[in-house]
């Protein structure tokens, strides 16, 4: 007697990881700049988050070619123009072809395109993060670029740390 199970599986499709995944778990992570929000702690008190902002001198995001940690402009995009713009910008040496690395500014910083801004409506786009964790997961996203890039011990993380946890004490 042959017995045939028949099992049914729902397929679930996940998004790409974000582009800079070590400080948070990655899947679950993915912008109100200037702004603080705030959640309960359950005691009556309010935590304070940090707010999300880009610091002078730092350039991380700049760095194109991060390595095998983080993903390839084909798991970030959908649009093969993307992919293609993305990789265009890549200078020989893994930075960004507009990165001045004499004043560590983007030279084409207002017409920069859409994926080089850090905003909830492009989070939400590449990562299907929802605005109420803009920050949370800007936040994270930075903190491990500036890792990889610059260091765990460097200026740009303290830099970006003293910055963003300002107006939160």
């Amino acid at each position: 007697m042959k017995i045939i199970l028949k099992m049914s599986y729902t397929m679930v499709i996940i998004p790409p990881p974000p582009p800079f995944t070590t400080a948070l778990a990655a899947a679950e992570r993915r912008m109100g700049r200037g702004s603080s929000n705030s959640s309960s702690l359950g005691f009556g008190g309010k935590k304070k988050e940090s707010a999300w902002k880009c610091v002078d001198n730092c350039g991380a995001c700049c760095k194109l070619l991060k390595g095998p940690t983080f993903p390839s402009p084909e798991d970030i995009f959908d649009d093969p123009f993307d992919i293609q713009l993305y990789n265009s910008l890549i200078g020989a040496d893994g930075w960004c072809i507009h990165f001045d690395k004499a004043t560590r500014k983007c030279s084409i910083y207002s017409d920069r395109p859409y994926f080089c801004r850090v905003e909830p409506d492009v989070f939400f786009t590449l990562y299907g993060i929802e605005r109420k964790k803009f920050n949370k997961e800007a936040c994270s996203s930075c903190v491990d670029t500036i890792k990889a890039v610059h260091g765990s011990s460097s200026q740009e993380l303290d830099n970006f740390n003293n910055a963003i946890w300002k107006d939160c004490t």
